[in-house]
């Protein structure tokens, strides 16, 4: 049986598994299996390497996607420019056991938002600086779109913080993104605090959360007549993506 898995704490709002548990079942596939491990440290991954010796592949989600970069054998070209992991995969030699990181999130993300921009979304405000952030801002550097990072720091002079924020700049930047938690499940009356007032018909709101799959985020949004879209397109991309990388033979 081989099995691959899901690493990140707390693991209650992971799509995943059901998701491959699902893609199991119609593609007929009766030798793997996909389980959440919600370890409480990054430190863990080594037990939990040996302790399930069938484990072929691992996504990696909060809090753990730059925290396992020290843990990796041999990171792809892209992920290591990112500095996030989303994948990983595991190959066994007798007792030993490498690990390759890769980031599918670029992909997923970016197939995606090619489906909703026009010509007009040339700036965009990036809400959050963690590891999905920054696979946003490859792909949005990658597109040629500018970008500017949104932060609830004060002390760091290369992001903007949000109570800089106005509705002037909103107006500027007609794509906003939001890589933040604020909204998850199951706080779901919180949004990011921004000023939707500047807010127009074309603007474009991507929202990399997909429980609930309308966050507040997304309703201030299609309010104002935008475009919007949660992290379920993303989230089936780069589900394909990592399946393709643990079934290949690099």
């Amino acid at each position: 049986m081989k099995k691959y898995g899901l690493i990140g704490y707390p693991l209650g709002h992971s799509f995943s598994k059901g998701y491959f548990a699902e893609k199991f079942k119609k593609c007929g596939i009766v030798d793997c299996k996909y389980d959440n491990y919600p370890i409480d440290s990054i430190e863990k991954l080594k037990k939990l390497l040996y302790d399930e010796p069938e484990l072929e592949g691992l996504n990696v989600t909060i809090p753990y996607k730059e925290k396992v970069l020290p843990f990796l054998d041999d990171i792809d070209i892209n992920a290591k420019e990112i500095g996030a992991v989303n994948t990983l995969k595991i190959k066994r030699i007798g007792d030993k056991i490498t690990l390759k990181g890769y980031n599918t999130d670029v992909y997923g993300f970016s197939e995606s938002l090619k489906k909703i921009i026009g010509p007009q979304h040339t700036n965009a405000l990036i809400l959050g600086t963690g590891g999905a952030a920054k696979a946003v801002a490859w792909a949005l550097k990658s597109m040629g779109i500018s970008y500017k990072y949104v932060s609830r720091q004060t002390n760091n002079k290369q992001y903007l913080n949000y109570t800089g924020l106005n509705a002037e700049i909103i107006a500027e930047h007609k794509l906003i993104i939001n890589t933040s938690p604020a909204g998850m499940y199951p706080n779901v009356n919180i949004a990011p605090d921004i000023p939707y007032e500047g807010i127009a018909r074309e603007h474009v709101l991507y929202d990399l959360i997909y429980n609930p799959e309308e966050t507040l985020f997304l309703k201030y949004g299609a309010q104002k007549k935008a475009t919007t879209l949660n992290g379920l397109p993303m989230l089936y991309l780069q589900a394909e993506r990592a399946w393709e990388i643990w079934n290949s033979n690099t």
